[in-house]
């Protein structure tokens, strides 16, 4: 699947999105953490039949507290690029308001999101 990343750098280093994360991880994801020398076991755990980040003191094992940055920003995972858009069972695609900066998020992207966690989700019915 074709990465996404946005066209500007919307991270305040807050670190919300990172706490208690069940962010869901594609095959694809795995296999590129694991190629910086991750082994799977450190980073995925299982959640609801889905392999979903782990949380070490409550936030993402890559978050790291002291810099508020994530520790592998370029080759984290897609549902993590996507962020503040997010699938909600209930609601359907979504801006998630948790995040400071869910106004700033455009109609234009939210479409150009929307396109991927289509992607994402029939990918997901396939496993």
């Amino acid at each position: 699947m074709k990465s996404f990343t946005w066209k500007r750098d919307y991270c305040t280093k807050c670190g919300k999105c990172c706490l208690e994360t069940e962010m869901i991880l594609l095959r694809s994801d795995i296999e590129r953490i694991k190629s910086l020398g991750y082994d799977e076991s450190f980073f995925v755990r299982e959640m609801y039949g889905y392999k979903v980040l782990k949380n070490i003191n409550g936030y993402c094992v890559f978050y790291n507290p002291s810099t508020k940055k994530c520790r592998i920003y370029q080759a984290r995972p897609l549902g993590c690029r996507l962020y503040p858009i997010i699938y909600d069972e209930k609601r359907g695609i979504i801006v998630d308001s948790y995040c400071p900066l869910a106004n700033t998020v455009t109609k234009d992207e939210l479409f150009r999101a929307s396109r991927v966690i289509d992607k994402i989700i029939n990918e997901l019915l396939k496993s």
